[in-house]
């Protein structure tokens, strides 16, 4: 198993791309940190599946947005996992709004969960990891937003922008300690945050239609990137973002 001897903090794991990544982790030989916002039953059930794996699984509900909960999220988590070198900034939010009605609050939400959360754990975790003397995978759930614009959904396009520079910026700076820093841009991906697409055939068949790979994706599509990415096998691979969209990011046009 790539990962074995190893252990993962991932972020917003309790459903979609979050618990694949999890699980994915699981089954190549980390133990995992799963941070969710509650430790409630669904929660528990991803723990109870990484157990079933073979491994060691703790639950460390908090707010990715609160920067002193997160610190002692990473400090309790290497604590209790002493081989813990790989973060997956996964939890992310997005708001529907056009940009001129785009509220303070709603704005503030997106980018606090999705760029101020990643930029402090990122810290918390390399000094960490710096204090261990230890190398180190940090990986980020960014989108192809990062790169394509998406009608009333500003915010989220920001954040993950800035996530893009956020993650390129780690990387030359976290280099000299043996930390490599990528960002994985997932797609159109069958997840809850897209219940609503899934339901309406019409926009699912234009969408489809739009990917040259003529399906969405899957959170194991994204997953198996991810530990790729989390693995020795990439241990020269950091500042780059890796698209997991069947081609759709060349290939869009808005509707």
């Amino acid at each position: 198993m790539k990962l074995a001897n190893t252990a993962a903090l991932v972020t917003g794991a309790g459903q979609g791309i979050g618990q694949a990544i999890a699980l994915q982790l699981a089954a190549e030989g980390a133990d995992i940190a799963l941070n969710v916002r509650a430790d409630d039953e669904r929660a528990r059930a991803v723990r109870d599946e990484i157990v079933a794996l073979g491994r060691r699984c703790t639950i460390y509900p908090a707010d990715v947005s609160r920067v002193a909960g997160t610190r002692a999220m990473v400090q309790q988590a290497g604590a209790d996992f002493p081989q813990l070198c790989i973060l997956v900034n996964n939890a992310g939010v997005e708001r529907h709004a056009p940009l001129l009605e785009v509220s303070e609050d709603d704005y503030d939400l997106v980018l606090d969960v999705n760029l101020k959360g990643p930029f402090f754990l990122i810290q918390h975790f390399a000094r960490w990891l710096r204090a261990a003397g230890r190398p180190g995978r940090i990986v980020n759930i960014s989108s192809v937003h990062e790169e394509l614009p998406f009608p009333n959904f500003a915010p989220y396009c920001a954040s993950k922008g800035g996530l893009k520079m956020l993650m390129r910026d780690a990387a030359v700076e976290l280099a000299p300690f043996g930390i490599t820093v990528n960002n994985v841009a997932p797609g159109a991906i069958r997840t809850p945050i897209n219940d609503a697409l899934l339901a309406n055939e019409a926009q699912l068949k234009a969408l489809t239609a739009q990917i040259p790979l003529g399906r969405l994706g899957t959170p194991p599509d994204v997953a198996k990137l991810v530990a790729f990415l989390a693995s020795e096998d990439a241990r020269y691979i950091t500042g780059t973002t890796s698209v997991v969209d069947g081609g759709l990011l060349w290939n869009y046009t808005e509707q």
